[in-house]
């Protein structure tokens, strides 16, 4: 865990955008931490070349900004330019993308010899398809009719595939942590971790190679959800589809929802262990289907309904409080 604040910074900035096809918004707050390194991206027409494709991701940065900063600038733009992309094959266009990314970070002035990395997880959507690629311990999931779909599957040091990559390349796992520092096994930057010339770069004790699950985008999406770890530390997957179904069935505007999910995940202390003290980013992609928002609206209100809650939808956003809780996986987490 890194130093904290004596008081929390909960200023928060935020962003909305649509078009006929998603309402989309984000939001990010500074939280305990004495310092702000997450970025994000979002980005509606993806390339002039490429109008129907857009882009969300969230870096969450550790030892500092740089490399979150520059990986939310610069990803994307190299994704569109590999060849794998213009052959449309977007599963290893966006591994490559994230590769490449590392490498030229590796090799730039400013950066070469920063300590930091980030993690990453970005979402490629075209036409009916969902591409997601992570490379950590941020998390995407999706919103499907009530129920959490998970995007991303967390990269821990002790997890088999991870553990067995680390030690081949000469590392090890102490505390759960890489060589007893880094709390996650794949990141960008962490170039500390990826000095072994003799292996390629997706061999490394820290690897930037990303997996890509696939997912078809059907009536049934209401929305996905892109967040930090700072999210998920305190609230499983299915919690977090209740979260924000709950709150678009009372038609809060997303970019509320992105500001009071930072709130809930807030600790109101820094003594328990960490959870809720982190920096915290979300990105929230609500998908129209090509109708309104009432519509939307009116489906959320419909299952927070069937799950065992009370929702009362209004029209000017204010809150209103459930009367019954949803029992929850602990699985989900």
């Amino acid at each position: 865990m890194g130093q904290t604040l004596s008081e929390p910074i909960t200023t928060k900035e935020t962003t909305s955008l649509r078009n006929a096809s998603v309402t989309v918004a984000s939001s990010c707050m500074q939280g305990w931490r004495v310092s702000m390194e997450d970025a994000h991206q979002h980005i509606l027409e993806l390339s002039p070349d490429d109008p129907e494709a857009s882009f969300f991701a969230v870096f969450d940065g550790h030892g500092g900004a740089k490399v979150a900063q520059y990986s939310s600038i610069h990803l994307h733009k190299l994704l569109v330019k590999r060849p794998e992309y213009i052959q449309q094959n977007y599963p290893l266009a966006l591994q490559q993308a994230f590769l490449e990314c590392d490498r030229t970070m590796k090799v730039a002035s400013e950066l070469k010899d920063e300590m930091a990395g980030c993690t990453a997880v970005s979402v490629l959507i075209k036409g009916e398809q969902i591409w997601c690629a992570n490379a950590g311990d941020s998390r995407c999931i999706g919103g499907v009719g009530g129920k959490a779909v998970a995007l991303s599957k967390d990269h821990k040091p002790n997890n088999k595939k991870e553990l067995e990559r680390i030690t081949n390349a000469g590392g090890f796992v102490e505390f759960n942590r890489v060589n007893g520092n880094l709390a996650l096994s794949r990141a960008l930057g962490d170039f500390i971790f990826k000095m072994n010339e003799q292996l390629p770069q997706n061999e490394q004790i820290v690897s930037a190679e990303p997996d890509v699950e696939v997912a078809e985008l059907t009536e049934e999406w209401d929305f996905l959800l892109i967040a930090c770890d700072g999210i998920w530390d305190v609230l499983s997957n299915q919690e977090v589809c209740d979260f924000v179904t709950a709150r678009i069935g009372r038609n809060l505007d997303p970019s509320r929802i992105c500001e009071e999910l930072m709130d809930r995940c807030l600790a109101p202390d820094c003594q328990v262990g960490g959870l809720g003290c982190d920096n915290m980013t979300v990105v929230l992609v609500c998908f129209l289907h090509g109708g309104p928002w009432t519509r939307l609206v009116s489906r959320c209100a419909s299952l927070t309904s069937k799950a065992g809650q009370v929702v009362q939808p209004t029209s000017n956003g204010e809150d209103e409080e459930e009367t019954q809780s949803v029992v929850l996986d602990p699985s989900d987490k």
